[in-house]
């Protein structure tokens, strides 16, 4: 019902149903009632996810329901008529919660590990490519299959099973959380962990430490989210001595979902050492790579300084350095979120066609991604509602696309 709106007329819409004042809620977010009425009448851009949340719980309504989440996924070829109801459907089968339950089933044949492995590495290549679709229709078979093979087999490839496990509750969880479905991804994540400790596997366990982390962030639980950071990187650190490159490669992956956690507690002391932890981590490494799906090094740190900046409302820092980091090595999810951040920068800095411009770029790269994330929506909002001049034919155009305008 509120896609339309600007997070601002969202705010003043459940302010509304409330039934508080804008002086009310100003002095209750620390702000004056000038600023808030800038903010709900689209002069003023609210963009830190710090003071979003503040007016989540101000107003008692979740973050995703000023953020405008979640959002329809669109029927492709790719996904048929069946998209987040499958995947919903699929893990709240109570059978998922205990092999016992599963074995109240009809017996079935377990699958080929190197079949499951083949498709948690499909469907992993489809998110990093921004095919979110893909990505939901092809899980909720890969959950049963992986569920399966953790029933049947024992010893070590018992073990390879629950990683894989793991692991597709991981790719489910994280598309998931780019859809806005929010309390669907912690529920993947979480049973991703579980499956994970049953592994034997450090880089897959560190791998669902990150998963919750990214997940706890998205439900705006910030403080949950860096505590975590800081419990799963102690707990990998002491296998860190001959560490291969992907327990490198997620221990410092770990650290930047914990920076954009701290980051959001307006927490610079802490937001500058996990960036160095993460930078350190990156130096063993000695480049970028894609271990575990991380696509973690230097160039994946620069990303985060510059998330992290737009966070701590360092604007100018982010959009001075945004434009600056060459993202063309890396998979495109993250090439697409680092524009769309970029972009957010450049707006709130007042290059409004540049940052167009970067979104259109990024549209290019992944239509769905932009589609759906918060950051491209209420750009294009805020642009068509404050447009300092004539809409433009690209930028309309762009907003119907988005499924902004008519």
């Amino acid at each position: 019902m509120t896609e339309s709106l600007t997070i601002g007329e969202r705010v003043a819409f459940y302010r509304r149903r409330r039934g508080l004042s804008q002086e009310v809620v100003a002095g209750l977010v620390g702000r004056t009632e000038d600023w808030l009425g800038k903010i709900e009448n689209n002069r003023a851009e609210l963009d830190r996810l710090s003071v979003i949340r503040r007016f989540a719980d101000v107003l008692d309504v979740s973050l995703g329901d000023l953020l405008g989440e979640p959002t329809l996924l669109d029927w492709t070829a790719e996904t048929g008529t069946s998209t987040v109801p499958a995947l919903r459907t699929a893990l709240m089968d109570y059978r998922q919660l205990n092999a016992v339950l599963r074995r109240a089933a009809p017996a079935s044949e377990p699958p080929a590990m190197a079949s499951v492995e083949r498709d948690v590495a499909a469907v992993f290549d489809a998110y990093q490519a921004s095919r979110f679709g893909f990505v939901t229709s092809r899980v909720p078979l890969l959950l049963t299959d992986a569920l399966t093979a953790a029933d049947t087999y024992e010893g070590d490839e018992g073990e390879r099973a629950h990683a894989m496990l793991a692991l597709a509750y991981q790719v489910a969880a994280s598309t998931l959380t780019k859809l806005g479905e929010c309390d669907l991804a912690w529920m993947a994540a979480d049973r991703g962990l579980a499956a994970a400790q049953r592994s034997g596997s450090l880089p897959v366990m560190g791998s669902l430490f990150r998963s919750v982390v990214h997940s706890l962030l998205a439900t705006g639980r910030f403080d949950a989210a860096a505590q975590l950071t800081a419990d799963g990187s102690d707990y990998l650190s002491t296998s860190l001595g001959g560490a291969d490159a992907n327990l490198w490669s997620v221990y410092g992956s770990l650290f930047l979902a914990g920076a954009m956690a701290s980051s959001r507690m307006d927490d610079r002391t802490m937001t500058r050492d996990f960036l160095e932890q993460a930078r350190r981590a990156a130096g063993y490494l000695g480049g970028d790579a894609n271990h575990m799906w991380t696509a973690f090094g230097p160039t994946n740190v620069a990303i985060h300084r510059v998330a992290t900046a737009m966070e701590l409302g360092d604007v100018q820092v982010a959009a001075d350095l945004g434009p600056t980091v060459d993202t063309t090595a890396l998979p495109t999810e993250r090439r697409v979120r680092h524009a769309l951040e970029t972009a957010r920068a450049l707006s709130v800095s007042g290059r409004r066609d540049q940052a167009l411009s970067t979104v259109l770029d990024a549209e290019r790269l992944a239509p769905e991604q932009v589609r759906h994330h918060f950051i491209s929506r209420q750009l294009v909002l805020s642009w068509m509602k404050n447009p300092r001049g004539t809409v433009t034919t690209e930028l309309g155009a762009l907003a119907h696309r988005l499924r902004l305008a008519a």
